[in-house]
């Protein structure tokens, strides 16, 4: 019988909603043909089991009113990730000049609170109510006029005094150059983040900010932002720039993103990049938002979203996945005019949560094994000679193919002992599960039981003796199935199941 997780009843007029999460063994189901003995699942843990982790769970659009917060609230905390992203809406707050309406904004803030869970609070859009004040929808245009200006100093420092006790992260504007928007000049955007973020830091010295939220990598832009801000000599006021770049193959941009990194090199080494706001949608068609021109499913979803979590930690860079669910565009003008179906939960036109979505399931395995007790582990190469001798703080690794596939490790921070995550990264996760086995070496291994994880489905399999040949220092993992969606090889004693 299936264990499920009831988490509460909604009810919208006459309507009565029950949410449910899975929690059995076999809450996901695939296709994927794994020839070794099941030994177990993955058992997912809440945030209060978690420290600290990499991952960012979107909640964005609630200014706009596109998503509810009290339909999915309760997903969150089972979802394992604390940190969530979300705009201030100043339009939806000042509705009148010089009145403030903090009620929808405190309801949100005080519950994720109350949650144990990490607002991540971006400043923004504009307010019409000004002229000059900027636009309040995606790809909207900062605000300009003088008047305008002050009214935003005034809510920024509103904002941040309302919350400062509960809310230390924040981020300013969001995509500013996204679309074909002319005001939004990186010279621009780079004033109004420096005299947002000294507001913030004036009221909460130790506040963290994030600068930037470029809407796709665009290298000459965010180099002349990133020369105004350090030509003033701001740059100190940032602890992040941020980046959103939806590309398909979800492996694909870490070059551009290292370009990205060089052009920030120039001006500071200290700020990190953090991956802002990037998803995939659960099915195709145009108006949806990026990355809609392919046949997605739930499956290419959940392997998408996955495989950009762990590809983003294998490169040490923070990531937020858009989004807890999905966005309801349908009355909205812009360039998306659908439903964006990104969210991990499904949602209908009255924007109500309907359920979880596969990649919900696959994201909590993903945080489920994957938190501040595994340290990843930077030496590591890829290598044709297994016979090499290689010194004991070094590991090294044959993948036993010449495709593509990605390979990063991890050690227990007390244990030391190991979780390689292994991929096929060639192509955009598909529709089907394509195995293909390969033996994988592994030079300075160290495991006391390695056992094989599908993180898709959480499943934990043995890995049989007589497919692991041990030999001196090397160790080689013979047939192992790998596809398009991250597998592990893993101690069983960094596994909760």
């Amino acid at each position: 019988m299936r264990k499920v997780l009831l988490l509460g009843i909604i009810f919208l007029g006459k309507t009565c909603f029950a949410q449910k999460i899975d929690t059995s063994a076999n809450r996901v189901k695939t296709e994927v043909n794994i020839a070794f003995k099941r030994i177990g699942t993955l058992k997912s843990k809440n945030t209060n089991e978690i420290n600290t982790s990499n991952w960012i769970i979107g909640c964005e659009t609630l200014d706009r009113d596109l998503t509810d917060y009290e339909q999915y609230k309760e997903y969150l905390v089972p979802l394992g990730i604390k940190r969530l992203r979300m705009q201030a809406g100043w339009a939806k707050t000042e509705k009148v000049k010089g009145v403030y309406d903090w009620a929808w904004l405190d309801k949100i803030i005080n519950d994720a609170h109350q949650r144990g869970l990490k607002p991540w609070l971006e400043t923004g859009y504009g307010n019409a109510i000004y002229a000059g004040g900027g636009g309040i929808n995606l790809s909207a245009g900062i605000p300009t006029s003088v008047e305008a200006l002050q009214a935003w100093d005034k809510w920024v420092a509103a904002l941040v005094n309302r919350y400062k006790d509960k809310v230390e992260d924040w981020e300013i504007w969001n995509e500013p150059n996204f679309g074909d928007n002319t005001l939004n000049t990186p010279e621009a955007v780079a004033e109004l983040n420096i005299r947002t973020a000294e507001i913030i830091k004036r009221i909460q010295p130790k506040a963290k900010i994030s600068g930037l939220a470029m809407g796709h990598i665009d290298l000459k832009y965010a180099d002349t932002f990133f020369k105004v801000i350090h030509q003033k000599g701001k740059m100190h006021l940032f602890d992040n720039m941020t980046y959103h770049d939806y590309v398909y193959n979800p492996d694909a941009n870490y070059s551009k993103v290292a370009d990205l990194r060089r052009v920030l090199d120039k001006y500071s080494t200290t700020v990190q990049l953090r991956q802002g706001e990037n998803g995939s949608p659960s099915i195709g068609g145009p108006n949806r938002g990026a990355i809609g021109d392919y046949d997605w499913s739930e499956l290419s979803q959940a392997k998408w979203n996955i495989r950009r979590m762990l590809g983003d930690w294998g490169h040490d860079i923070e990531c937020s996945i858009l989004g807890i669910i999905e966005m309801n565009y349908g009355k909205t003008s812009g360039p998306i005019t659908r439903m964006n179906v990104k969210g991990i939960i499904e949602s209908d036109s009255l924007k109500r949560a309907i359920r979880p979505k596969m990649a919900y399931y696959a994201m909590q395995n993903v945080v489920s094994v994957f938190d501040d007790n595994l340290m990843r582990i930077k030496n590591i190469h890829d290598t044709h000679n297994t016979n090499a001798k290689i010194g004991s703080d070094e590991i090294k690794y044959h993948k036993g193919t010449d495709r593509s596939v990605s390979v990063y490790a991890y050690e227990h921070k007390n244990t030391k002992k190991q979780v390689f995550t292994i991929w096929n990264d060639e192509y955009i996760p598909t529709n089907t599960n394509n195995v293909k086995n390969l033996n994988f070496t592994i030079l300075n291994a160290n495991f006391s039981q390695p056992v094989y994880v599908d993180m898709l489905t959480g499943a934990i399999y043995e890995i049989p003796d007589n497919q692991i040949d041990k030999n001196g220092n090397k160790t080689t993992f013979k047939s192992l199935p790998i596809y398009d969606s991250p597998i592990l090889i893993a101690d069983k004693s960094n596994l909760k199941y």
